[in-house]
């Protein structure tokens, strides 16, 4: 699509401003599908009706939550550092969106078909790190603060098993490009890396236990960085009120929701792309194509949101103390005995 609007345009500015707009068409779309998908879900599951009064079983409940927020006061506190309070949520909304463009939608569409896609989103979505500790500092609100550092330190922290687990997949595959990776999974469902890919039998059985174990636990990872239960320490409200956005208001407010939202369905979509097939029907060439693959893709990382949205009004939420035996003591040992085992199954 990328080489389509050149020929047409030329390789100027405004052929990458058109190929960004789709992505964040989409997040603020799905953004709005996700937040009455949450509260529908959790109804169900905590036996209540939720949404009902503002159009058909409440579905024009997140415009009318839109319409409020534009319409709230925007305030900064007094002794706030206005500048850096301001740009906070801008950054975090950044750093997930930056990371949207390395996701192949489809083999036709991609926002930026580079050869290290993986290695820029994980690099991109770091950026969301400074954004959060901005917020809690120049909030000049202790809660705030110590929001921002738990959530520092709970995202470096599970990066390091994120990155062990996309380590698998790459061995595998043999690429970070995730279009390239989409393309090694093609065939249908078992030839998905999830189920050891298109190998050898003997390989594909032998590699299975651990090509599901990185998978399980990229998932899991996905959900600590991006702040969901039983995770969401930095929004513990039970102790820190809000946590680093405790001081914000109305749109800024809002941003911070959008930008978490967005970072749900990005880890998803890592997760499928690394593991499941990406935009590959699971039937084969059957049900394949541009815009079968935008279908697929779509589908696959809904269904992991999903998943995120049932965790969180099922589960506990962990003791910071939980949070990182979980990830150090944990998911980092289980995963450099699966490099290991992988590497040495590849090379055998």
């Amino acid at each position: 699509m990328q080489e389509l609007l050149k020929s047409f345009l030329g390789d100027n500015a405004l052929v990458y401003i058109i190929m960004g707009v789709p992505p964040l068409i989409f997040i603020l779309l799905y953004a709005l599908v996700t937040l009455y998908m949450e509260m529908k879900v959790s109804a169900h599951i905590q036996d209540r009706v939720a949404y009902m009064r503002t159009g058909w079983h409440g579905v024009l409940q997140p415009f009318a939550d839109i319409l409020k927020l534009i319409q709230k006061e925007d305030i900064i506190p007094a002794q706030a550092d206005k500048l850096l309070f301001t740009l906070a949520p801008y950054l975090v909304f950044t750093g997930t969106y930056a990371g949207f463009a390395a996701i192949p939608f489809s083999e036709g569409y991609i926002g930026s078909n580079i050869n290290l896609g993986v290695f820029y989103i994980v690099a991109a979505s770091s950026i969301v790190v400074a954004g959060l500790l901005m917020s809690g500092w120049a909030s000049n609100n202790k809660w705030s603060l110590l929001g921002a550092m738990r959530s520092a330190a709970q995202i470096v922290s599970y990066e390091i098993p994120s990155a062990l687990a996309i380590l698998v997949a790459v061995m595998i595959t043999g690429s970070l490009n995730l279009n390239d990776v989409s393309k090694f999974q093609e065939g249908g469902l078992f030839n998905w890396v999830v189920f050891g890919g298109p190998l050898p039998l003997l390989q594909k059985l032998a590699i299975i236990p651990f090509t599901a174990t990185a998978f399980f636990i990229l998932l899991t990872a996905g959900i600590a960085e991006a702040n969901r239960t039983p995770f969401d320490l930095p929004e513990a409200e039970s102790e820190l009120v809000q946590g680093f956005n405790t001081e914000y208001s109305g749109m800024k407010f809002a941003i911070f929701y959008v930008a978490e939202y967005a970072n749900m369905f990005l880890v998803s979509a890592v997760a499928v792309c690394l593991f499941l097939g990406g935009w590959q029907s699971p039937f084969g060439s059957a049900l394949s194509g541009p815009i079968w693959g935008v279908f697929w893709i779509v589908i696959k990382g809904m269904a992991f949101v999903f998943f995120q949205i049932w965790l969180r009004w099922t589960l506990p939420r962990l003791r910071v103390d939980q949070l990182m035996y979980v990830s150090w003591k944990v998911m980092t040992p289980m995963l450099f005995v699966c490099v290991f085992a992988v590497g040495l199954i590849l090379v055998l």
